[in-house]
């Protein structure tokens, strides 16, 4: 910290305790940001990072209730006596689910809130929005309808409108949980940029560190509530390796399998490493993918090299897509969101459903559902569950148990790790206990026997879980299809795509522009593919551990 500079953000001796919660949330965290400075905040699920970010920004106690004891201190101001209409001007926050935030019908009137509250004048708000949105890349989503937005779009209007009046201290709960690959990293580098020029300091609680490590000057660690580290980020790799290695990243777990150090903070660091030591790190052979629909008069239709296209009629399918074209008004009129698509998905087969914000993936899965009409072509589910990308969707009690009655709702919690949660408020749930509550309701009485639908469909469901809770979806997913359920899932989580699915469907502008094995699809581009893969450049190796049998010279 500059000599004599006040802290950003000081939290001393802070405890609080969600209503009817049977452990506090926070005990006795003390905790200083600088000017300036860029912090990662580490933790598994429920480990009390979103309740810190809470704390700082005023919601925690005013919005949430609950007791709490010891100090908040943002700009000079006590956020626990000042709540967050007073804390707006100092603090920007995005909070996980940032549908809960909007309150505008429009994306430019969401965005320019802020300074309308702060009294600023037309021509300032006006600059400033433009600016806001160039920033984030999306002055063409400002005449927009938000209720026409995808979950990663509306996560970009919700930082702009966190970021537009130029906040001292921005509070991030996993801000690209939401966002594809491309747009994710590009936002924690516009975040590091508005870090280093203009003195902004960052809070930012995420899951998948690999994204943010390199990014950060210093990570705090969260475990029961508790600050278990607080050091420079490849000191915590060292430190989740002893501690919790479910914490690491794919590149550090890569390194650690394969006996291979120092621990990497991000994939050029990765190469640089072991180009110096071992020498295996190819030279990069990336084909880009064709997109197709893009020339003058093409033909809109996939390749039939697609193996969903493999299928015969005759073939059971749990979902068929023949020529799907769909048209959603976005508030400026119609638009083609799914252009004519062909896709099939069999019984017992696990696809991940990926692509870039705004390219159709939800639109499929929602007309699949019957809850959009296709323009023309046609679309037909067996039995189908599905699971929307908005938890909040489900979440209509306030108590958990409630949600959820009679024994095959404790079934649905104990399959998702929630039955310790039954007496709790879903309000004051982590983002991740939050999504999984959905998932145990949408699948309640239906994860076993005759119950189990022909087709479970899941948007988005990994938001806010850790990677064990990742790896229990993944074992839910696996136990559903073993009975003879599809089950698709949208995701932009490449490393989570990697360990669920045998097959990928990537979707661009509404057309399938690449479908096969997830190996195949996840370790041959630049984005889309996962760390390990673009650390080793090898094609098929997208997972620390058949990267670590390569590097130790073991079989593939």
């Amino acid at each position: 910290m500059r000599r004599g500079a006040a802290p950003a953000l000081a939290v001393e001796g802070l405890s609080y305790s969600y209503p009817r919660a049977a452990a506090p949330a926070l005990a006795d965290v003390s905790l200083e940001v600088a000017p300036g400075e860029f912090v990662l905040l580490a933790g598994r699920s429920a480990s009390g990072k979103s309740t810190l970010l809470r704390a700082a920004c005023g919601l925690v106690p005013h919005f949430h209730g609950g007791e709490i004891e010891g100090r908040v201190t943002v700009a000079g101001m006590d956020a626990v006596e000042a709540g967050p209409g007073e804390l707006a001007t100092a603090v920007g926050y995005v909070a996980q689910d940032p549908e809960t935030q909007v309150v505008s019908t429009t994306v430019a009137a969401e965005i320019e809130l802020p300074l309308e509250m702060r009294g600023d004048g037309p021509g300032d708000r006006a600059r400033a929005v433009e600016e806001v949105a160039l920033a984030l890349a999306i002055p063409h989503l400002l005449g927009r309808a938000v209720d026409t937005l995808s979950g990663g779009e509306l996560q970009r209007v919700a930082l702009a409108a966190a970021l537009v009046t130029r906040p001292r201290l921005v509070l991030l709960d996993e801000p690209t949980s939401q966002l594809d690959p491309v747009s994710g990293d590009e936002l924690i580098w516009l975040l590091r940029r508005l870090n280093e020029e203009w003195g902004v300091a960052v809070v930012l609680a995420e899951h998948r560190l690999e994204r943010c490590l390199a990014a950060a000057d210093r990570v705090v660690a969260v475990a029961a509530g508790r600050i278990g580290f607080d050091g420079e980020p490849r000191e915590f790799l060292g430190w989740t390796r002893k501690v919790d290695p479910t914490l690491t990243t794919p590149a550090a777990r890569l390194f650690s399998l394969a006996g291979v150090e120092p621990l990497p903070v991000g994939v050029r660091d990765a190469r640089r490493t072991l180009e110096g030591q071992v020498g295996v790190v190819a030279e990069p052979s990336v084909t880009p993918v064709p997109h197709l629909g893009k020339a003058p008069g093409a033909e809109v239709r996939p390749p039939s090299r697609f193996p969903g296209l493999r299928k015969s009629r005759n073939d059971p399918v749990a979902l068929r897509a023949e020529g799907l074209w769909v048209e959603l008004d976005d508030g400026n009129g119609p638009r083609d969101v799914i252009r004519g698509v062909d896709l099939a998905v069999a019984p017992g087969e696990r696809v991940a459903l990926m692509g870039r914000n705004g390219a159709g993936k939800s639109t499929l899965l929602r007309v699949a559902a019957g809850l959009i009409d296709p323009v023309a072509g046609r679309v037909a589910a067996e039995r189908m569950a599905l699971l929307t990308q908005n938890p909040s969707d489900y979440l209509v009690r306030e108590r958990v148990g409630d949600e959820l009655p009679g024994e095959p709702g404790l079934a649905a919690l104990r399959a998702v790790g929630l039955e310790r949660a039954i007496d709790a408020d879903p309000r004051d749930l982590s983002g991740g206990e939050r999504q999984r509550l959905a998932l145990a309701i949408a699948l309640a009485g239906r994860l076993d026997g005759d119950g189990v639908p022909g087709l479970v469909a899941l948007d988005e469901p990994t938001r806010g879980m850790d990677r064990g809770r990742k790896d229990d979806l993944v074992a839910l997913a696996e136990r559903l299809a073993d009975q003879g359920a599809a089950v698709l899932i949208t995701t932009h989580d490449v490393e989570f795509a990697a360990e669920f699915a045998e097959r990928v469907v990537l979707l661009g502008d509404g057309v399938v522009i690449a479908d096969g094995p997830s190996a195949e699809i996840l370790s041959g581009g630049w984005y889309f593919a996962t760390e390990v893969a673009r650390v080793l450049d090898l094609p098929g190796v997208v997972t620390p551990e058949h990267g670590a049998a390569l590097l130790a010279g073991g079989p593939a």
